[in-house]
């Protein structure tokens, strides 16, 4: 199966190679060597069904349970169950944001090295990507053909509708169920207080949690000098406004926001990073892992 590359730079995926990104917490499943895992030894035991995905060998089906619901499931063994990591991508419009390049398309190649991270380790990797709705969701698994469809969605992947981050994250919070790593990547525009509550919720769940906050500088320092029509990407609500009038002031609030954001996620032991869309994303990923790996 052929899938997009746009996102998956050569050079970027030969650093990433020899990098682990590692569970801090107890992770419901089994890799030898690499997370800390409930089970011990090689069990047979059987642990779940899930639904038949793309990618699933056909001779795993459960043919009686096909019987009696005319639904093609398959069995899970604790020791087949790797870490889970889910990764959330915000496409919502503000993303489009970016006169060079835009916070989605930053975004994407993130998202693209992260997933192939987990699968080169053997971890199961979904994806869900959203705007003021879940637009797309692949479960989590270490198939290479799941790998591809994920790639497949990061690339499809454009702005959407209106901002809706916290209601849609406390709906994929209720959704995945089973523990495991999920990473955020999302400007985080939205009512600041529900958000916060939204990503607490994962933990309540027992999910790790790593943020990544993804802005382009213009929204930190808001360098504009002439007055100016601005247009709300999302609304299309139009302003026009005389930047010297509002720099200071905005500048406070936006500051404000950003020490909310970072102040509260730590504290609720949620793993949060800040990245510019001016700082090379491969860099920023590099930089984050290493510092991840001396906290673990």
């Amino acid at each position: 199966m052929q899938a997009p590359t746009k996102y998956l730079d050569p050079e970027v995926v030969a650093r990433l190679t020899g990098l682990e990104l590692k569970a801090r917490l107890v992770v419901e499943g089994f890799i030898s060597g690499l997370h800390t895992s409930p089970y011990k030894g090689f069990s047979q035991e059987f642990a779940d069904y899930r639904q038949y995905m793309p990618g699933d060998e056909p001779k795993r089906l459960d043919w009686k349970v096909y019987g009696r619901t005319d639904r093609f499931y398959i069995k899970e063994y604790q020791d087949e169950t790797n870490l889970r990591a889910y990764i959330l991508l915000d496409k919502s419009g503000s993303m489009g944001y970016g006169p060079r390049m835009s916070k989605l398309e930053y975004a994407k190649y993130l998202c693209a090295s992260l997933a192939y991270l987990f699968h080169r380790q053997r971890d199961s990797v979904g994806i869900a990507t959203f705007d003021t709705r879940i637009q797309n969701f692949i479960p989590p698994s270490a198939k290479r053909t799941n790998f591809m469809h994920i790639l497949t969605a990061i690339d499809h992947a454009q702005p959407g509708g209106e901002t809706a981050v916290s209601s849609v994250l406390l709906e994929l919070a209720q959704k995945l169920r089973r523990r495991g790593l999920v990473v955020v990547v999302s400007d985080l525009l939205d009512e600041h207080r529900a958000v916060l509550r939204a990503l607490r919720s994962f933990r309540y769940r027992k999910h790790e949690l790593l943020v990544l906050h993804i802005l382009d500088q213009n929204e930190s320092t808001f360098p504009f000098e002439k007055q100016a029509l601005f247009v709300d990407m999302e609304t299309q609500n139009e302003m026009t406004i005389q930047p010297d009038l509002v720099r200071a002031s905005y500048r406070k609030k936006f500051q404000l926001l950003l020490d909310s954001y970072r102040h509260t996620l730590l504290s609720a032991r949620i793993g949060y990073e800040l990245m510019y869309t001016n700082t090379p994303y491969d860099r920023a990923l590099l930089a984050y892992v290493h510092k991840r790996g001396m906290l673990l």
